[in-house]
C-alpha cells in the first residue's frame, strides 16, 4: 500500500487524483509530531505546508518514506540533506503560485504608488485629499529582482507591460536568456535600481541578507518588495533606513517575526510596531501566493511530480 498522510491541507484534486493511481491518502490535519510518529510511521509520502518541521529526528521514524510535497515553494522546514541521504525526495510547487506571487507583488508595489491604501481609508471618512494622494508612476523605473526563478521570472514578465527596465541578479544561474530582464550583477544593480524585489529561498545565506550594510550600497533611494521570506530582510535595517530615506517606502508580504508555519506573529518588537504604524509601508499576512486559481494549480503540480517520481 502507497500511503501518502496529508499533514496540512491541499486541494482535494491531489488526494482525488493520488487515489485514482492506486495511492491510499489519510488526513493528519490535527495531529502533532508524536501521533504522526506512532500513527503513520508506515508512509510513502508525505504531503505538508509548514505546519510541522521535517527534521532529522522526525525523518528518522520513516523507513518507507519516498517524497515529501510541500504545497508551496519555500523548503527551509525540510531537512533535504537528510532526506536525500535517506533517498527521500523533496518535493516542492513553485511553478503553481509563481502568478499570484508575481500578481500579488505587483499590486501592492502600485497601491503604495498610487496611495490607494490611504486614500481609500481617507474618502471612506468623509476626507477628500487629491493633492496629497497625488501618485507616482511605475513606467520608466528600473526594477532590480534579487531571485530569477520561478517567481522572480513571473514579475519580470508582467513589468513588462509597464516600460521599465527589469535587472535580474541570481548567485545560481548564469547565461540565462530572458525577453523580461537583463542578467545583471549586484553592483548593477546597485547603481541603477529605483525598486528592489526579493525573491529567495531562506537559508543561512540568506538570512538578513538586506540589512543596513546592504542597503547602503544602493546609489538612490529605493521602493523594497520583499514575498519571500520574513528574515532576508533584517527589520531593524529597513526602519533605520525608511528614517534616512534610504528606502523611500515597501510592500511587505512576509514579516521577519512570523511563526514558523506562517499563521501568526512570534511576537512584536519596537521595529515591528514602527513598520505597523508607517504609512510608507504596504503589507499583507503571508498571502502572496493564495489565490483560488494557485491552490489548484499547486496540486497538480504536485500530482504531477509524485507521479514522474513512482517507484
Amino acid at each position: 500500500m502507497k500511503k501518502v498522510l496529508f499533514i496540512d491541507t491541499v486541494h482535494p484534486y491531489l488526494c482525488k487524483e493520488l487515489q485514482n493511481e492506486g495511492y491510499t491518502c489519510f488526513e493528519g490535519y490535527d495531529l502533532n509530531e508524536k501521533d504522526i510518529i506512532e500513527q503513520h510511521h508506515d508512509a510513502y509520502g508525505l504531503v505538508i505546508r509548514s505546519r510541522i518541521r521535517i527534521n532529522a529526528n522526525f525523518l528518522s521514524y520513516f523507513n518507507n518514506l519516498t517524497f515529501i510535497a510541500r504545497a508551496g515553494s519555500g523548503m527551509e522546514n525540510i531537512d533535504i540533506n537528510y532526506a536525500n541521504s535517506k533517498n527521500i525526495l523533496p518535493i516542492n510547487a513553485s511553478e503553481g503560485n509563481k502568478q499570484a506571487v508575481a500578481e500579488h507583488a505587483l499590486s501592492m508595489l502600485l497601491s503604495l504608488f498610487n496611495n490607494l491604501n490611504k486614500a481609500d481609508g481617507e474618502v471612506k471618512k468623509g476626507i477628500w485629499r487629491r493633492e496629497e494622494n497625488r501618485g507616482i508612476e511605475l513606467s520608466g523605473k528600473t526594477v532590480g529582482i534579487i531571485g530569477y526563478g520561478n517567481n522572480g521570472s513571473a514579475l519580470a514578465k508582467l513589468l513588462s507591460g509597464f516600460d521599465t527596465k527589469v535587472l535580474a541578479y541570481d548567485k545560481y544561474k548564469r547565461k540565462y536568456t530572458s525577453k523580461y530582464a537583463i542578467e545583471s550583477d549586484m553592483q548593477t544593480i546597485f547603481e541603477q535600481t529605483d525598486i528592489l524585489s526579493l525573491h529567495i529561498p531562506l537559508s543561512e545565506e540568506t538570512q538578513h541578507l538586506v540589512n543596513d550594510r546592504f542597503l547602503k550600497q544602493f546609489h538612490k533611494p529605493i521602493y523594497l518588495i520583499n514575498t519571500s521570506r520574513g528574515p532576508c530582510l533584517d527589520t531593524k535595517s529597513l526602519v533605520a533606513n525608511l528614517k534616512s530615506g534610504k528606502v523611500i517606502g515597501a510592500c511587505l508580504d512576509v514579516l521577519e517575526h512570523e511563526k514558523t508555519s506562517f499563521e501568526n506573529l512570534s511576537k512584536q518588537t519596537t521595529e515591528l510596531k514602527q513598520l505597523l504604524d508607517s504609512d510608507k509601508i504596504i503589507l499583507s499576512p503571508h498571502i502572496a501566493g493564495w489565490t483560488k486559481e494557485s491552490e489548484l494549480k499547486i496540486a497538480q503540480v504536485l500530482l504531477r511530480k509524485i507521479i514522474a517520481h513512482k517507484t
